[in-house]
């Protein structure tokens, strides 16, 4: 089951080549070990952890939000039941915790990654809480709520990426923290790209229908700014009956919600920039480090 969620097999076992994630979280691993001074293969075990809570926390949220797919296969709930896959996540966390423990500096990292795990579950709790709240209203989710949500579901992992290859590399506390920072930033304009590319992106690109996360009645970042300008109450009506997708996009970019989005994700890379002048990092590996962040934010937005 591990196998088959990482798309090394079809369901059985049988070998197969299905396509995988971005890698982000292991290269930001590897390239926060750099950045610090010491070498890739320092970051290796971090990379690798990562990728395995990654894995984890995607194998729970299909649960959680009843996603029948994921990267264009079934869900591995879908695939082998509900209780298989929650003990397959479950199996992946031990790993995780097993192979930072058992490296030079394993207990620091661990620590390191226990933190980000407390956020990342806090997070997903908002996220599942947000779908239950009111489009208007007093109770309606605000925009710096989402940014909140954002920073721990998505980026205290790649904060967590970054700064575990610098304390397994042996780098000052203040240069993890540094990264840690980058990759919570990072994490928010991910997250608000992706938001954009679920309304407004390229099925082929996405995988996702046109318009699927309105189709889907998601509180993403754009729609949030539309429903607090002049027209959220014909948004709000609009997203509640569900019928009309295009109607609610041609809405929400008329109210400037998308351009405020990238704005919005672009503000967060310049604090990435002054997080990065901060501290001393190693010059090669910074400038990987610019391209990978500008690749994320420029992906076919």
């Amino acid at each position: 089951m591990a196998a088959y969620s990482f798309g090394w097999c079809e369901v059985g076992g049988a070998p197969a080549v299905a396509p995988g994630g971005k890698g982000v979280r292991q290269a930001l691993a590897v390239l926060g070990a750099e950045a610090a001074g010491a070498s890739g293969r320092d970051g290796v075990a971090a990379a690798v952890a990562v990728e395995l809570v990654h894995a984890f926390s995607l194998l729970h949220d299909d649960i959680m939000d009843g996603d029948a797919d994921r990267r264009r296969r079934p869900a591995v709930w879908k695939a082998y039941g509900t209780g298989p896959a929650v003990l397959t996540g479950d199996a992946l966390f031990a790993l995780a915790v097993e192979t930072l423990a058992v490296q030079p500096g394993g207990a620091a990292a661990v620590r390191t990654l226990s933190v980000a795990l407390g956020d990342l579950v806090r997070g997903q709790a908002d996220d599942l809480l947000f779908a239950e709240r009111p489009w208007t209203g007093p109770e309606r989710v605000r925009p710096d709520e989402y940014r909140a949500m954002a920073e721990h579901k998505t980026g205290s992992l790649l904060g967590c990426a970054a700064a575990l290859g610098a304390v397994l590399g042996g780098a000052a506390p203040e240069t993890a923290a540094a990264l840690d920072r980058v990759g919570r930033h990072l994490g928010i304009a991910f997250q608000i790209v992706d938001d954009v590319l679920g309304i407004w992106g390229e099925p082929q690109v996405t995988g996702k229908p046109v318009h699927g996360d309105l189709r889907e009645r998601k509180k993403t970042f754009p729609v949030l700014v539309a429903l607090g300008s002049a027209s959220g109450d014909r948004l709000a009506a609009l997203l509640e009956a569900g019928d009309d997708p295009g109607a609610a996009a041609e809405l929400i970019e008329r109210a400037g919600a998308r351009a405020s989005a990238m704005a919005e994700a672009r503000r967060h890379l310049a604090a990435v920039e002054t997080d990065l002048a901060g501290v001393p990092l190693e010059a090669r590996a910074l400038g990987e480090l610019r391209s990978l962040l500008g690749f994320l934010v420029r992906r076919d937005v």
